[in-house]
């Protein structure tokens, strides 16, 4: 059955089915105009973990999301779908987090990879597996782009995008990131781990198509990722939460604030949003959760701001999921998810459905 097929078979009001795919849709990768890449992968997390389990949480969880979005009524008929969640990938991430668990109490304990071979070994195995996982997510991205699909990334931790940048850069050439974070990612090799989550634009930056990267709703960071954004002045635009919240507590307008944040940005654009980024009451155990952040739909208006700047975004993200005893962060996750998918559509000309 092609895609046109199962559009006019489909009834939208009726509940999502189990043997659907994402959002409880009738369509596969290939026929589909955007494709959901999952990235179970979290070795090199430094406090809560869980967020490998994330792609999978969101995936069940979206099934109980309404399809109809005002901003784009039509939505569900643009060929939504997910990738199966590659289970090699996840066994890997999970007996390699156990190693860097170790390695991490042991630099806790004093001890350094250079003074201890059992370090060291751990240091040298995790940054190759991570090497490995970017190259692998810029094959799988890759793959997509060529057939003119537009690709969201699922996370993982905030590691996983590094590849689908890479490829986004050779597709595209220059480009920009509106990057929604409660931590600003600039540690270099953190903890050690060259591909750390806590590194993810550090590295990032070292992409020479990445003209511009716009930070916001950052809350917590180190004096030395404050030093590098002050260096990088005009390359590096941060609007730190607390800054934000003073300015509205001042007076001045959200819609005036996201005006002057999307001005920052050039004609394409990636959006990277991490969902501590979030108030952690939207996403109670994700792995770094900080006081603070963006309203679920405070920030959504951010990003439909920017689908209507007549920017494009070629590209978004979401990670550091972590699902709790309840389904509330992955239902999060999901709508959010289901939310970006619309505007990113919108910005690349699927306006009418």
């Amino acid at each position: 059955m092609s895609l046109k097929e199962k559009i006019k078979n489909f009834n939208p009001n009726n509940i999502g089915q189990k043997d659907a795919n994402l959002f409880g849709l009738p369509f596969t990768t290939e026929e589909s105009n955007v494709v959901v890449v999952p990235v179970p992968w979290e070795v090199t997390v430094s406090y809560g973990g869980g967020t490998v389990n994330g792609p999978e949480a969101v995936f069940e969880a979206s099934a109980q999301v309404d399809l109809f979005d005002p901003f784009l009524p039509n939505a569900w008929k643009l060929g939504v779908a997910m990738e199966q969640v590659p289970k090699k990938m996840k066994a890997e991430s999970l007996k390699l987090r156990k190693q860097a668990e170790k390695y991490i109490d042991l630099l806790a304990s004093g001890l350094t990879p250079d003074k201890n071979k059992e370090m060291k070994k751990i240091q040298e195995s995790v940054n190759k597996a991570c090497f490995n996982m970017v190259n692998e997510v810029k094959e799988r991205t890759s793959h997509f782009l060529k057939q003119g699909k537009l690709v969201v990334l699922l996370g993982g931790d905030h590691s996983t995008p590094l590849g689908y940048l890479q490829a986004l850069a050779a597709k595209h050439g220059d480009f920009g990131v509106l990057h929604i974070d409660a931590h600003a990612d600039l540690r270099a090799a953190y903890e050690g781990f060259e591909f750390s989550h806590a590194s993810i634009f550090y590295n990032a930056l070292k992409i020479k198509e990445l003209k511009k990267l716009v930070q916001v709703g950052i809350r917590d960071y180190c004096e030395e990722e404050y030093d590098l954004i002050k260096k990088n002045k005009g390359r590096i635009v941060c609007y730190f939460d607390k800054d934000m919240k003073h300015q509205l507590y001042k007076g001045k307008k959200v819609a005036e604030l996201h005006k002057e944040i999307i001005k920052q940005l050039p004609k394409k654009v990636y959006v990277s949003f991490d969902i501590d980024g979030l108030d952690p009451k939207m996403c109670p155990n994700t792995g770094t959760p900080v006081p603070g952040g963006f309203e679920f739909e405070e920030a959504c208006h951010l990003i439909q701001i920017l689908a209507q700047s007549g920017r494009t975004i070629i590209g978004c993200d979401i990670n550091e999921v972590s699902p709790g005893k309840d389904e509330w962060d992955a239902n999060v996750g999901s709508r959010l998810l289901f939310r970006m998918i619309n505007m990113m559509a919108y910005s690349n000309g699927f306006k009418k459905l």
